[in-house]
């Protein structure tokens, strides 16, 4: 399985905190900590790992206003809150909150480590060595990256399932339901504006014009379509 991966573990609990963390470098995991809500939040939005580990209860700013505000700012990578709340209500808020999932403490770390290779084959294309081309950029999806005249562009794990899709059915019409079952997982609530919206942003990483995009195009009134006609790129 893929390990470039980067994972936040939020927890103020020191000694748990180096524990998950060493756990997780043994498992070749990138991992960056901290131990309060407020370095939380400004680590989550500059540092965009691919999986937040989050405790619920921490000082500065809790651990579901992190979540809430993170989310409200555009993060759509993978948050996993820590809990020692078991009850089914304080989980219902979680979800309500945009928590990706939960683990209770105390919790076994093997458990752990468990739930995050779940998630990150969930979420990292099987396609581990394939490189797709368009145009003059190379889609490296196995480290969810671009790669145009020599330098690197990172992606989201979302933006990177996204255009993974686009570009092993270019020339069709995908549907925005197909590509939320793609992206999300059938059980998702996400709405339509939330998708366009990663439309938009990789559009920013993949044209030349994101305003008049040449490869990723709007079929209006149904969903989008990718375009890697060589002979007809103006490029």
């Amino acid at each position: 399985m893929n390990k470039d991966i980067k994972i936040a573990v939020v927890e103020d609990d020191d000694n748990l905190r180096f524990l998950v963390s060493h756990r997780l470098q043994t498992e070749n995991f990138q991992v960056i900590q901290c131990s309060n809500g407020v370095d939380a939040e400004k680590i989550i939005l500059e540092e965009t790992p691919d999986i937040v580990l989050l405790d619920w209860m921490l000082p500065g700013k809790e651990g579901i206003d992190v979540c809430e505000s993170v989310r409200k700012a555009g993060f759509e990578n993978i948050i996993i809150m820590m809990t020692a709340k078991s009850q089914d209500i304080d989980k219902i808020d979680a979800y309500s909150f945009g928590v990706t999932d939960y683990i209770t403490k105390p919790f076994n770390m093997d458990v752990l480590v468990a739930m995050i290779e779940n998630k990150v084959r969930f979420f990292v294309p099987k396609t581990q060595n394939e490189i797709y081309h368009f145009g003059q950029t190379e889609h490296h999806p196995n480290v969810h990256s671009l790669m145009r005249d020599g330098k690197k562009i990172e992606l989201t794990i979302l933006e990177n399932r996204i255009l993974l899709h686009f570009l092993q059915n270019k020339g069709r019409d995908i549907t925005r339901e197909e590509l939320m079952e793609v992206v999300w997982g059938y059980s998702s609530n996400v709405n339509t504006r939330t998708l366009d919206m990663h439309v938009v942003r990789l559009r920013k990483k993949i044209e030349t014009n994101p305003d008049k995009p040449y490869y990723l195009q709007t079929v209006r009134g149904l969903g989008y379509k990718f375009i890697n006609d060589e002979a007809e790129n103006p490029a």
